[in-house]
């Protein structure tokens, strides 16, 4: 970890070049690539990859060779660490989806900003003066301090979907951009890269129309084409090219807007192959410990495995209840000394905390690289089963497979520094103190940039 904040020398440096005497630093520029593993830029010749303008941040600016993530790695925790700087048992965002053991909630995530309980680098750049935009960042539905928001939000993928979106935005902002780009905006729930291309579209006009000095940006369709075909398989890279050129255009965009400004580009976690699902809901409904009504649906459940792709976090209706901690300990000991369900290692309680993860979880099952959580979809359903996805992730950070990207470029940023391995907890003070905000509840200190 590094352990000390941005040099006063760089800060001047920063402040100089980018303010011109204003009494705050740079604007900055965040775009996320969902699923982009760090190797697919640095060895981009290598794997066959052309992705000219990722590389630039490589040539021109500052680049993490790995991010270390967060428990568990995937898109929402992550998202909010990114943006917050805080473990997810600070923020809140335990998992993609809401723990939901009776499935009443219709598969609902965490897309309700109010859930995140952690100051935002939205909320930095606001005090530090600064208009602040998003699209499609996700965690963002109400996010305070966003004076342009698009959030990211979807239900049924109903066209109705298009009115709630409309209805949360920032009021106007859907109907006013539509008008400049003269095409409809992404449907909530499409997250391929032709989406993608509709949000850069929006990103675009957001930046030119009105120059946010914060702007948060999230493409999803990496992240959909490695799942559905698996990381580096030729539809992935086809669909990595295609947002590299996203991003060139929204650096473009904002460089006509703010010559000054700072790019940063990130990802939430790395990928994985899979090719079998694991449904710890078997041993669980065979121990008891949870019950199906007649309908075959979950009447009740005194332990709730809850997936988070490669991993489960493991939920007791009573945590305290030592009977019922040591028979689920008992079947998740049973388990992983069964090869057939994959299981890499079980933690408990107090070491979910050091590791920052679900403070409700009385337990974390972490599954070996190749198999993946599968969700309740019937009681019939066995341990293990081929998987119907190619890709994954989830896993415990400490995974290699698992490591994100950092890579960062403008204004009094040094060209072509190589800042080994960081934190992702890191980034958002990092962010934050360059655009003059701070987040002084962040797990780590800024990333010093310094020779």
């Amino acid at each position: 970890m590094m352990r000390r904040a941005l040099s006063l020398a760089f800060l001047a440096a920063v402040c100089g070049s980018a303010l011109a005497g204003e009494a705050r630093a740079a604007p900055v520029l965040l775009i996320s690539i969902d699923g982009l593993r760090p190797a697919d830029v640095i060895e981009a010749e290598k794997r066959g990859l052309q992705v000219a303008t990722l590389r630039r941040f490589l040539e021109e600016g500052a680049y993490a060779t790995g991010v270390v993530g967060v428990l568990p790695s995937v898109t929402y925790p992550s998202h909010t660490t990114l943006i917050t700087g805080v473990a997810p048992s600070q923020h809140g965002i335990v998992n993609n989806t809401t723990f939901d053991p009776l499935q009443i909630n219709q598969g609902g995530w965490f897309w309700y900003a109010e859930d995140n309980k952690a100051r935002t680098l939205w909320d930095a750049a606001h005090d530090a003066g600064l208009t602040t935009a998003n699209v499609h960042w996700p965690v963002s539905v109400a996010a305070k301090n966003v004076t342009w928001n698009l959030p990211q939000i979807w239900r049924t993928g109903h066209e109705d979907d298009r009115k709630l979106l409309n209805a949360l935005a920032t009021p106007g902002l859907i109907e006013e951009l539509e008008g400049e780009a003269g095409v409809p905006y992404a449907d909530g729930k499409s997250e391929d890269v032709d989406a993608d291309y509709l949000r850069s579209r929006f990103a675009e006009g957001l930046i030119i129309r009105h120059k946010p000095g914060f702007m948060t940006v999230y493409f999803a369709g990496l992240d959909h084409i490695e799942h559905e075909s698996g990381p580096g398989s030729p539809q992935a890279k086809h669909a990595l090219e295609r947002i590299d050129g996203f991003v060139n255009d929204l650096i473009v965009s904002e460089q006509q807007a703010h010559p000054d400004a700072i790019i940063a580009l990130v990802s939430d976690h790395g990928f994985a192959p899979v090719d079998t699902v694991i449904n710890l809901y078997r041993p669980f409904i065979d121990a008891g410990l949870v019950k199906l009504g007649a309908d075959g649906k979950i009447a009740s459940a005194e332990a709730t495995p809850w997936g988070s792709g490669g991993s489960f976090a493991i939920r007791l209706a009573r945590p305290d209840d030592a009977a019922l901690k040591a028979k689920v300990k008992a079947v998740l000991d049973k388990l992983a000394a069964d090869p057939a369900a994959k299981i890499d290692r079980v933690i408990d309680a107090p070491e979910i905390a050091r590791r920052g993860g679900n403070p409700d979880a009385s337990f974390y099952v972490n599954l070996k690289i190749g198999a993946v959580a599968g969700p309740f979809v019937n009681g019939s359903l066995p341990l293990a089963f081929p998987s119907p996805v190619k890709g994954m992730h989830g896993y415990f950070p400490t995974a290699p497979e698992m490591r994100s990207t950092f890579m960062i470029m403008g204004p009094g940023i040094p060209e072509g520094r190589n800042l080994g391995e960081i934190d992702m907890r890191a980034i958002a003070p990092t962010l934050a103190k360059l655009m003059g905000g701070s987040l002084p509840d962040a797990d780590e200190p800024a990333i010093k940039f310094g020779k």
